[in-house]
């Protein structure tokens, strides 16, 4: 798909250093939180440089802490991750933090690594980001996907020796569009800006059940999901969102949506 999305002039970005468990950890995962006409847009900012975001133990911890933090805040509605690394979106495992590790310490720290991938994948289903409308992992400066565990997809995935390009990933089903690059290098990052500025006007609420009964529905056979559809429409039934969204249908004006 070309890159699409409104020009990135007009809005002001705020951005917003993290709290470090310790003080002394560079920062190689942040925030930065976008305002006017995007605020409640947030971007998950992966800045581990020297190693192209190669997921060690400060870059998980912090990406665990980033991701917890955001599942508390009421005014994000839409979370991007994005690589600030030119080329790459993460090379994966750090392979030479894992060296250094013993059997016990490599067991824990995937299994770390799991519940991270596991923490963003079913954000939703956990209650971890409850405000977020959508989340748009993947918003890489480069066509090639990672070659071992890749954050853009929150699940485990190991390649042997060759990377694949975009439309091949997107033919293989590993991702949801393939962008043509453009001049500057970001046109995956527009396009997931572009999207993130769909989701963001809708109702919050709507949008994070919509998202549950989609994962969880798929796991399992029609009349299961079908259930799962009718628990999670029934969260919606009570909210001033769903009543205002007739109201605004009803009026011909564009709906105000607050997540209540």
């Amino acid at each position: 798909m070309p890159g699409g999305g409104r020009p990135l002039t007009g809005h002001t970005r705020t951005h917003t250093r993290r709290q470090h468990t310790d003080p002394a950890d560079p920062v190689e995962v942040d925030l930065k939180r976008l305002d006017g006409e995007d605020t409640g847009i947030a971007e998950v900012l992966m800045c581990r440089h020297k190693a192209r975001n190669a997921l060690g133990h400060v870059f998980v911890s912090q990406m665990r802490d980033l991701v917890s933090a955001l599942s508390h805040d009421s005014a994000v509605r839409v979370v991007i991750f994005r690589s600030l690394v030119p080329g790459v979106f993460c090379a994966g495992a750090d392979l030479k933090e894992r060296a250094q590790m013993n059997n016990v310490e490599s067991d824990l720290f995937v299994h770390g690594l799991r519940s991270l991938m596991n923490q963003i994948a079913h954000s939703a289903q956990m209650g971890l980001i409850e405000t977020t409308r959508g989340l748009l992992p993947g918003a890489g400066g480069s066509q090639r996907l990672p070659r071992a565990v890749g954050i853009s997809l929150a699940k485990e995935l190991i390649f042997t020796g060759r990377r694949v390009g975009g439309q091949t990933a997107l033919e293989l089903g590993l991702v949801n569009r393939a962008t043509e690059q453009n001049q500057t290098g970001d046109a995956a990052y527009r396009e997931a800006l572009s999207l993130a500025r769909e989701i963001l006007p809708q109702a919050p609420i709507a949008v994070r059940m919509a998202k549950e009964a989609m994962n969880r529905g798929s796991e399992v056979d029609i009349i299961s999901g079908m259930a799962i559809e009718r628990m999670c429409y029934a969260q919606v039934i009570p909210t001033r969102d769903r009543q205002e969204g007739m109201a605004a249908f009803i009026e011909k004006r564009p709906a105000q949506y607050t997540g209540e």
